[in-house]
Protein backbone atom coordinates (compact mmCIF):
# COMPACT_ATOMS: atom_id res chain seq x y z
CA UNK A 1 0.00 0.00 0.00
CA UNK A 2 1.02 3.53 -0.66
CA UNK A 3 2.50 5.46 1.79
CA UNK A 4 0.28 8.29 3.55
CA UNK A 5 1.18 11.23 5.64
CA UNK A 6 -1.45 13.29 6.77
CA UNK A 7 -0.60 17.06 8.64
CA UNK A 8 -2.15 17.55 12.10
CA UNK A 9 -2.49 20.96 14.26
CA UNK A 10 -2.66 19.17 17.21
CA UNK A 11 -0.53 16.28 18.91
CA UNK A 12 0.85 14.06 16.01
CA UNK A 13 -0.52 10.32 17.84
CA UNK A 14 -0.87 6.79 16.81
CA UNK A 15 -3.27 4.09 18.10
CA UNK A 16 -2.99 0.96 17.47
CA UNK A 17 -5.91 -1.55 18.43
CA UNK A 18 -5.33 -4.65 20.30
CA UNK A 19 -5.66 -7.86 18.14
CA UNK A 20 -6.44 -10.15 21.77
CA UNK A 21 -8.87 -7.65 23.50
CA UNK A 22 -6.80 -5.87 25.51
CA UNK A 23 -6.51 -1.42 25.49
CA UNK A 24 -5.08 0.08 22.74
CA UNK A 25 -1.54 1.36 22.34
CA UNK A 26 -1.66 5.56 22.41
CA UNK A 27 1.28 7.09 21.41
CA UNK A 28 1.93 10.95 21.01
CA UNK A 29 4.11 13.53 20.28
CA UNK A 30 4.46 16.25 23.03
CA UNK A 31 7.27 18.57 21.70
CA UNK A 32 10.79 19.29 20.05
CA UNK A 33 13.20 20.31 22.10
CA UNK A 34 16.83 21.74 21.21
CA UNK A 35 19.09 19.99 19.17
CA UNK A 36 21.00 17.13 21.47
CA UNK A 37 19.14 17.84 24.48
CA UNK A 38 17.70 13.92 24.22
CA UNK A 39 21.34 12.60 24.62
CA UNK A 40 22.60 15.78 27.34
CA UNK A 41 19.19 14.87 29.28
CA UNK A 42 19.71 10.91 28.84
CA UNK A 43 23.06 11.47 30.49
CA UNK A 44 22.54 13.60 33.46
CA UNK A 45 19.17 11.30 34.33
CA UNK A 46 20.93 8.32 34.10
CA UNK A 47 23.69 9.37 36.66
CA UNK A 48 21.07 10.97 38.85
CA UNK A 49 19.40 7.34 38.66
CA UNK A 50 22.08 5.68 39.20
CA UNK A 51 22.73 6.95 42.38
CA UNK A 52 19.22 6.51 43.85
CA UNK A 53 18.83 4.12 46.53
CA UNK A 54 16.10 2.18 44.69
CA UNK A 55 18.26 1.75 41.43
CA UNK A 56 18.59 -1.63 40.05
CA UNK A 57 20.33 -2.60 36.77
CA UNK A 58 18.77 -5.89 34.82
CA UNK A 59 17.15 -6.45 31.38
CA UNK A 60 18.64 -3.67 29.93
CA UNK A 61 16.87 -1.22 31.33
CA UNK A 62 18.08 0.66 34.57
CA UNK A 63 15.03 2.20 37.10
CA UNK A 64 14.50 3.37 40.10
CA UNK A 65 11.64 3.22 42.11
CA UNK A 66 10.92 7.40 42.89
CA UNK A 67 7.48 6.50 44.31
CA UNK A 68 5.95 3.55 46.09
CA UNK A 69 2.30 1.97 46.41
CA UNK A 70 0.96 2.76 49.76
CA UNK A 71 -2.00 -0.13 50.04
CA UNK A 72 -2.95 1.05 53.62
CA UNK A 73 -4.34 4.49 52.56
CA UNK A 74 -5.67 2.71 49.38
CA UNK A 75 -2.71 3.97 46.58
CA UNK A 76 -2.02 1.32 44.47
CA UNK A 77 0.20 3.40 41.46
CA UNK A 78 3.89 3.92 41.87
CA UNK A 79 5.99 6.07 39.87
CA UNK A 80 9.44 4.89 38.26
CA UNK A 81 12.54 6.09 36.31
CA UNK A 82 13.71 3.98 33.54
CA UNK A 83 16.18 4.80 30.50
CA UNK A 84 16.85 2.44 27.53
CA UNK A 85 20.10 2.62 25.86
CA UNK A 86 21.51 2.58 22.51
CA UNK A 87 21.26 -1.05 22.50
CA UNK A 88 17.87 -1.00 23.39
CA UNK A 89 15.62 -3.54 25.60
CA UNK A 90 14.39 -7.24 24.84
CA UNK A 91 10.97 -7.59 24.01
CA UNK A 92 8.88 -8.43 26.81
CA UNK A 93 5.63 -7.52 28.98
CA UNK A 94 4.00 -7.12 32.32
CA UNK A 95 0.73 -7.71 34.08
CA UNK A 96 -0.66 -4.50 35.23
CA UNK A 97 -1.01 -1.04 32.40
CA UNK A 98 1.96 1.04 31.94
CA UNK A 99 1.59 4.85 31.11
CA UNK A 100 4.76 6.56 30.91
CA UNK A 101 6.35 9.73 29.30
CA UNK A 102 9.84 10.07 28.06
CA UNK A 103 12.52 11.87 25.98
CA UNK A 104 14.33 10.35 23.10
CA UNK A 105 17.68 10.46 22.24
CA UNK A 106 19.44 12.32 19.63
CA UNK A 107 19.21 9.76 17.24
CA UNK A 108 15.27 9.15 17.85
CA UNK A 109 13.44 5.85 19.23
CA UNK A 110 11.31 2.98 17.76
CA UNK A 111 8.34 1.68 19.48
CA UNK A 112 7.67 -1.89 18.89
CA UNK A 113 4.28 -3.14 20.01
CA UNK A 114 2.54 -6.78 19.95
CA UNK A 115 -1.02 -7.33 21.14
CA UNK A 116 -0.55 -11.59 20.86
CA UNK A 117 -1.76 -13.01 23.55
CA UNK A 118 0.24 -15.71 25.24
CA UNK A 119 -2.93 -18.48 24.04
CA UNK A 120 -2.41 -16.95 20.93
CA UNK A 121 1.25 -17.29 20.40
CA UNK A 122 1.50 -21.14 21.78
CA UNK A 123 -1.20 -21.83 19.54
CA UNK A 124 0.87 -20.55 16.75
CA UNK A 125 3.89 -18.27 17.33
CA UNK A 126 3.28 -16.47 13.86
CA UNK A 127 0.31 -14.60 15.79
CA UNK A 128 3.01 -12.67 17.13
CA UNK A 129 4.13 -11.40 13.86
CA UNK A 130 0.79 -10.96 12.48
CA UNK A 131 0.38 -8.20 15.72
CA UNK A 132 3.66 -6.55 15.25
CA UNK A 133 3.43 -2.71 14.79
CA UNK A 134 6.38 -0.19 15.30
CA UNK A 135 5.94 3.62 16.18
CA UNK A 136 8.61 5.47 14.75
CA UNK A 137 9.66 8.75 17.18
CA UNK A 138 12.02 11.76 15.81
CA UNK A 139 14.85 12.61 17.90
CA UNK A 140 15.01 14.93 21.06
CA UNK A 141 11.43 14.62 21.64
CA UNK A 142 8.82 14.51 24.67
CA UNK A 143 5.95 11.76 23.72
CA UNK A 144 3.86 9.88 25.71
CA UNK A 145 2.80 6.28 25.78
CA UNK A 146 0.15 4.27 27.35
CA UNK A 147 -0.89 0.68 26.91
CA UNK A 148 -2.70 -1.93 28.67
CA UNK A 149 -1.29 -4.88 30.26
CA UNK A 150 -0.33 -8.02 28.51
CA UNK A 151 1.08 -6.04 25.28
CA UNK A 152 4.59 -7.05 24.48
CA UNK A 153 6.70 -3.97 23.43
CA UNK A 154 10.62 -3.36 22.82
CA UNK A 155 12.07 -0.38 22.50
CA UNK A 156 15.01 0.37 20.37
CA UNK A 157 17.51 3.06 17.95
CA UNK A 158 15.44 4.56 15.43
CA UNK A 159 18.70 3.63 13.59
CA UNK A 160 20.50 -0.29 13.75
CA UNK A 161 23.94 0.51 14.96
CA UNK A 162 23.05 4.42 16.89
CA UNK A 163 25.18 5.64 19.34
CA UNK A 164 22.50 7.41 20.54
CA UNK A 165 20.54 6.66 23.36
CA UNK A 166 16.81 5.02 22.47
CA UNK A 167 15.15 7.26 25.65
CA UNK A 168 14.63 8.02 29.49
CA UNK A 169 11.40 8.42 31.07
CA UNK A 170 8.82 8.30 33.72
CA UNK A 171 6.71 5.55 34.15
CA UNK A 172 3.43 5.49 36.26
CA UNK A 173 2.07 2.25 36.70
CA UNK A 174 -1.57 2.85 37.72
CA UNK A 175 -2.27 -0.48 39.55
CA UNK A 176 0.85 -2.32 40.90
CA UNK A 177 -1.46 -5.34 41.48
CA UNK A 178 -3.32 -5.06 37.79
CA UNK A 179 -2.96 -8.16 36.15
CA UNK A 180 -2.20 -11.91 36.50
CA UNK A 181 0.24 -12.07 39.27
CA UNK A 182 1.34 -14.85 40.35
CA UNK A 183 1.13 -15.15 44.56
CA UNK A 184 4.95 -14.65 45.10
CA UNK A 185 4.76 -11.61 42.55
CA UNK A 186 1.69 -10.60 44.58
CA UNK A 187 3.15 -10.79 48.22
CA UNK A 188 5.88 -8.64 46.90
CA UNK A 189 4.00 -5.97 45.40
CA UNK A 190 1.86 -6.04 48.84
CA UNK A 191 4.66 -5.42 50.86
CA UNK A 192 6.10 -2.45 48.28
CA UNK A 193 9.05 -4.67 47.13
CA UNK A 194 8.31 -4.77 43.58
CA UNK A 195 10.82 -3.63 41.09
CA UNK A 196 10.19 -3.16 37.10
CA UNK A 197 12.57 -6.87 36.57
CA UNK A 198 10.11 -8.37 39.15
CA UNK A 199 7.26 -7.35 36.97
CA UNK A 200 8.53 -8.27 33.73
CA UNK A 201 8.03 -11.51 31.27
CA UNK A 202 10.24 -11.68 29.07
CA UNK A 203 9.16 -13.14 25.03
CA UNK A 204 9.62 -17.18 24.63
CA UNK A 205 12.96 -17.84 23.22
CA UNK A 206 10.62 -19.96 20.02
CA UNK A 207 9.22 -16.09 19.27
CA UNK A 208 12.40 -14.80 19.39
CA UNK A 209 14.21 -17.11 16.86
CA UNK A 210 10.96 -16.67 14.55
CA UNK A 211 11.16 -13.29 15.14
CA UNK A 212 14.75 -12.78 13.90
CA UNK A 213 14.37 -14.84 10.98
CA UNK A 214 11.23 -13.22 10.14
CA UNK A 215 12.60 -9.14 10.15
CA UNK A 216 14.93 -9.43 7.80
CA UNK A 217 11.93 -10.93 5.05
CA UNK A 218 9.40 -8.30 6.21
CA UNK A 219 8.61 -5.39 6.44
CA UNK A 220 6.68 -4.61 9.99
CA UNK A 221 3.99 -1.84 9.39
CA UNK A 222 5.24 0.85 10.49
CA UNK A 223 3.48 4.88 11.57
CA UNK A 224 5.80 7.81 12.13
CA UNK A 225 5.36 10.58 14.11
CA UNK A 226 6.82 14.03 13.42
CA UNK A 227 6.91 17.50 14.70
CA UNK A 228 8.79 19.52 12.84
CA UNK A 229 9.91 17.66 8.80
CA UNK A 230 7.38 15.25 7.00
CA UNK A 231 8.70 11.95 7.10
CA UNK A 232 11.04 10.97 4.92
CA UNK A 233 11.94 14.37 3.30
CA UNK A 234 15.68 15.79 2.59
CA UNK A 235 14.86 18.35 5.94
CA UNK A 236 13.79 15.31 8.09
CA UNK A 237 17.47 14.15 7.22
CA UNK A 238 19.16 17.25 7.68
CA UNK A 239 17.27 18.04 10.71
CA UNK A 240 18.24 14.29 11.92
CA UNK A 241 21.98 14.53 11.06
CA UNK A 242 22.51 18.23 12.73
CA UNK A 243 20.52 16.77 15.67
CA UNK A 244 22.93 13.51 16.28
CA UNK A 245 25.73 15.58 15.77
CA UNK A 246 24.64 18.03 18.50
CA UNK A 247 23.73 14.99 20.96
CA UNK A 248 27.41 13.52 20.57
CA UNK A 249 28.78 17.03 22.33
CA UNK A 250 25.75 17.41 24.88
CA UNK A 251 25.64 14.16 25.49
CA UNK A 252 29.17 14.16 26.68
CA UNK A 253 28.79 17.28 28.41
CA UNK A 254 26.17 15.94 30.23
CA UNK A 255 28.18 13.29 31.60
CA UNK A 256 31.39 15.59 32.30
CA UNK A 257 28.88 17.20 34.30
CA UNK A 258 27.81 14.95 36.76
CA UNK A 259 24.15 14.59 38.46
CA UNK A 260 24.57 17.32 41.30
CA UNK A 261 21.42 18.33 42.87
CA UNK A 262 19.65 20.93 45.38
CA UNK A 263 16.84 20.13 47.92
CA UNK A 264 16.05 23.37 50.07
CA UNK A 265 13.33 23.11 52.55
CA UNK A 266 11.58 26.00 53.61
CA UNK A 267 8.83 25.70 56.54
CA UNK A 268 6.28 28.43 56.33
CA UNK A 269 5.50 28.93 60.07
CA UNK A 270 8.42 30.95 61.31
CA UNK A 271 10.69 33.10 59.67
CA UNK A 272 13.20 35.96 60.52
CA UNK A 273 12.51 39.53 60.67
CA UNK A 274 14.34 42.99 61.04
CA UNK A 275 13.08 45.07 64.26
CA UNK A 276 12.50 48.36 63.68
CA UNK A 277 14.12 48.87 67.19
CA UNK A 278 16.30 47.17 69.78
CA UNK A 279 14.65 44.78 72.75
CA UNK A 280 14.29 47.23 75.24
CA UNK A 281 16.37 44.66 77.51
CA UNK A 282 19.10 44.43 74.98
CA UNK A 283 22.45 44.34 75.57
CA UNK A 284 23.18 46.28 72.53
CA UNK A 285 22.04 49.38 74.04
CA UNK A 286 25.46 49.20 76.51
CA UNK A 287 27.45 49.49 73.46
CA UNK A 288 28.45 53.53 72.11
CA UNK A 289 26.00 54.42 74.18
CA UNK A 290 26.96 58.08 73.71
CA UNK A 291 25.08 57.56 70.44
CA UNK A 292 28.30 57.43 68.24
CA UNK A 293 26.99 55.05 66.16
CA UNK A 294 26.45 55.10 62.20
CA UNK A 295 24.24 51.87 61.92
CA UNK A 296 21.64 49.27 64.16
CA UNK A 297 19.72 46.51 63.20
CA UNK A 298 18.43 44.01 64.87
CA UNK A 299 17.05 40.34 63.67
CA UNK A 300 14.44 38.10 65.80
CA UNK A 301 13.24 34.59 65.24
CA UNK A 302 10.43 33.14 67.77
CA UNK A 303 9.98 29.33 68.01
CA UNK A 304 7.88 27.04 69.86
CA UNK A 305 10.37 25.88 73.07
CA UNK A 306 8.96 22.62 72.71
CA UNK A 307 10.82 22.13 69.63
CA UNK A 308 14.15 22.28 71.29
CA UNK A 309 16.01 19.94 73.62
CA UNK A 310 17.56 22.44 75.72
CA UNK A 311 15.10 24.37 78.16
CA UNK A 312 16.70 27.06 79.50
CA UNK A 313 17.75 30.37 77.57
CA UNK A 314 21.66 29.74 78.88
CA UNK A 315 21.59 26.35 77.47
CA UNK A 316 19.96 27.65 73.73
CA UNK A 317 22.44 30.31 73.68
CA UNK A 318 25.21 27.86 74.06
CA UNK A 319 23.79 25.96 71.12
CA UNK A 320 23.04 28.53 69.06
CA UNK A 321 26.71 30.07 69.20
CA UNK A 322 27.78 26.66 68.57
CA UNK A 323 25.83 26.65 65.43
CA UNK A 324 27.73 29.97 64.06
CA UNK A 325 30.62 28.31 64.66
CA UNK A 326 29.96 24.16 63.69
CA UNK A 327 27.49 25.03 60.32
CA UNK A 328 27.73 28.94 58.81
CA UNK A 329 25.30 28.70 55.61
CA UNK A 330 27.82 27.50 53.04
CA UNK A 331 26.12 30.63 50.74
CA UNK A 332 27.22 33.20 53.51
CA UNK A 333 30.84 31.62 53.63
CA UNK A 334 31.32 31.94 49.91
CA UNK A 335 30.48 35.73 50.35
CA UNK A 336 33.21 36.32 53.14
CA UNK A 337 35.78 34.18 50.92
CA UNK A 338 35.11 36.61 48.11
CA UNK A 339 34.79 39.85 50.41
CA UNK A 340 38.22 38.36 52.20
CA UNK A 341 39.99 38.12 48.97
CA UNK A 342 38.96 41.70 48.04
CA UNK A 343 39.66 43.31 51.52
CA UNK A 344 42.78 41.44 52.44
CA UNK A 345 44.94 43.55 50.19
CA UNK A 346 44.48 46.70 51.95
CA UNK A 347 45.18 45.41 55.43
CA UNK A 348 41.32 45.10 56.87
CA UNK A 349 40.73 42.12 59.11
CA UNK A 350 39.40 38.56 57.64
CA UNK A 351 37.72 35.86 58.31
CA UNK A 352 35.70 32.73 57.25
CA UNK A 353 32.14 33.73 59.69
CA UNK A 354 29.91 36.09 58.37
CA UNK A 355 30.87 39.80 60.35
CA UNK A 356 28.44 39.62 63.10
CA UNK A 357 29.69 36.44 64.88
CA UNK A 358 33.26 36.24 63.70
CA UNK A 359 34.60 37.53 66.79
CA UNK A 360 33.78 34.36 68.12
CA UNK A 361 37.07 33.15 66.80
CA UNK A 362 39.07 34.89 69.00
CA UNK A 363 42.17 33.89 70.38
CA UNK A 364 41.13 36.04 73.81
CA UNK A 365 40.11 33.82 76.51
CA UNK A 366 39.68 36.55 79.20
CA UNK A 367 36.00 36.77 79.03
CA UNK A 368 34.36 33.20 78.09
CA UNK A 369 30.28 32.45 77.74
CA UNK A 370 29.75 28.82 78.89
CA UNK A 371 33.49 28.22 79.16
CA UNK A 372 34.03 28.03 75.97
CA UNK A 373 32.79 31.10 73.87
CA UNK A 374 35.00 34.09 73.48
CA UNK A 375 33.01 37.50 74.16
CA UNK A 376 33.19 40.82 74.51
CA UNK A 377 30.45 41.13 77.85
CA UNK A 378 27.48 38.56 78.59
CA UNK A 379 24.26 38.92 80.77
CA UNK A 380 22.10 36.06 82.35
CA UNK A 381 19.25 37.03 84.35
CA UNK A 382 18.85 34.60 87.44
CA UNK A 383 16.02 32.18 86.13
CA UNK A 384 17.68 31.51 83.05
CA UNK A 385 14.89 33.09 80.89
CA UNK A 386 16.92 35.36 79.17
CA UNK A 387 20.56 35.10 77.94
CA UNK A 388 22.71 37.33 76.10
CA UNK A 389 26.33 37.76 75.00
CA UNK A 390 28.10 40.65 73.00
CA UNK A 391 30.63 39.86 70.46
CA UNK A 392 32.60 42.51 67.87
CA UNK A 393 36.35 44.19 66.74
CA UNK A 394 38.09 46.81 65.49
CA UNK A 395 38.85 47.09 62.19
CA UNK A 396 40.60 49.75 60.50
CA UNK A 397 37.43 51.40 58.65
CA UNK A 398 34.76 50.70 61.57
CA UNK A 399 34.07 49.06 64.80
CA UNK A 400 31.35 47.04 65.56
CA UNK A 401 29.67 45.01 68.31
CA UNK A 402 26.96 42.29 68.07
CA UNK A 403 24.32 41.09 70.40
CA UNK A 404 23.46 37.72 70.52
CA UNK A 405 20.57 36.71 72.49
CA UNK A 406 17.81 34.13 73.82
CA UNK A 407 14.46 34.72 75.55
CA UNK A 408 12.04 32.08 76.63
CA UNK A 409 8.90 34.51 76.71
CA UNK A 410 6.07 33.01 78.96
CA UNK A 411 7.08 29.49 79.37
CA UNK A 412 6.25 27.66 75.44
CA UNK A 413 8.12 30.36 73.02
CA UNK A 414 11.61 31.61 72.86
CA UNK A 415 13.19 34.40 71.11
CA UNK A 416 16.41 34.33 69.45
CA UNK A 417 17.94 37.36 68.30
CA UNK A 418 20.89 38.87 66.13
CA UNK A 419 21.80 42.84 66.65
CA UNK A 420 24.59 45.07 65.07
CA UNK A 421 25.99 48.05 65.90
CA UNK A 422 28.58 49.74 64.10
CA UNK A 423 30.79 52.77 64.35
CA UNK A 424 32.59 54.45 61.33
CA UNK A 425 36.35 55.43 61.56
CA UNK A 426 36.48 57.03 58.59
CA UNK A 427 35.19 57.68 55.14
CA UNK A 428 35.98 54.57 53.72
CA UNK A 429 33.89 52.80 56.59
CA UNK A 430 31.10 54.55 55.41
CA UNK A 431 31.41 53.98 51.95
CA UNK A 432 32.11 50.18 53.16
CA UNK A 433 29.10 49.77 55.18
CA UNK A 434 26.79 51.28 52.49
CA UNK A 435 28.43 49.00 49.73
CA UNK A 436 27.27 45.55 52.09
CA UNK A 437 24.14 46.90 53.56
CA UNK A 438 21.66 45.69 51.48
CA UNK A 439 22.96 42.27 51.29
CA UNK A 440 23.68 42.25 55.09
CA UNK A 441 20.03 42.75 56.28
CA UNK A 442 18.77 40.90 53.51
CA UNK A 443 20.51 38.23 53.53
CA UNK A 444 23.32 37.57 55.21
CA UNK A 445 22.16 37.81 58.75
CA UNK A 446 18.77 36.54 58.36
CA UNK A 447 20.42 32.86 56.72
CA UNK A 448 23.29 33.05 59.87
CA UNK A 449 20.55 33.21 62.55
CA UNK A 450 18.20 30.92 60.47
CA UNK A 451 20.95 28.29 60.07
CA UNK A 452 22.26 28.61 63.96
CA UNK A 453 18.44 27.93 65.32
CA UNK A 454 18.48 24.83 63.05
CA UNK A 455 21.52 23.87 64.17
CA UNK A 456 20.15 24.34 67.88
CA UNK A 457 17.06 22.35 66.80
CA UNK A 458 19.44 19.48 65.58
CA UNK A 459 18.43 17.40 68.82
CA UNK A 460 15.61 18.39 69.41
CA UNK A 461 12.17 15.95 69.71
CA UNK A 462 10.81 14.33 66.82
CA UNK A 463 8.97 16.05 64.38
CA UNK A 464 10.71 19.55 64.84
CA UNK A 465 11.28 21.23 61.37
CA UNK A 466 14.18 22.59 60.30
CA UNK A 467 14.17 26.60 59.76
CA UNK A 468 15.05 28.39 56.82
CA UNK A 469 15.14 32.70 56.37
Amino acid sequence: MPELTSVVNTFPSARIPSQSGGLAVEVSLIAQLMHGSGNHLFASVSARQQAHQEFIDELDEPSAKLGGTDFDKGDPTSLYSFVVGPKGHPFHRHAGHRVFTAISGSGGAQLRFSSASMEQIEADPHQFIRALQFINIPPDCMFTVRFGGETWHQFAPLTPGSIHPVFFALSCHTNELGGDLPDALRQQVMANAATIPSLTTLLPQKVLDLLENTLSQTRVATIDLSLDAPPGSLQRAVCGTARGSAGVILGAWGRWRGSRGFVSNRPGRSRVVELNALPQHSLLRTQFADGAFHHEDTFVLTMDLADFKEKTATALLSRLLDGFLSAPPQSVARLMAFRNVLVKPIGLRTSPLGCPVSSLLSPDKSNLFAHRFPVLDQAIDEQHQRAQVILGANDKHLVFRSCVGVEIIDGSRVQFTLGTRVRFKNLFGRFYMAAIDRVHRAYVTPMMLSAAVSHAMADAPQGAAAVFA
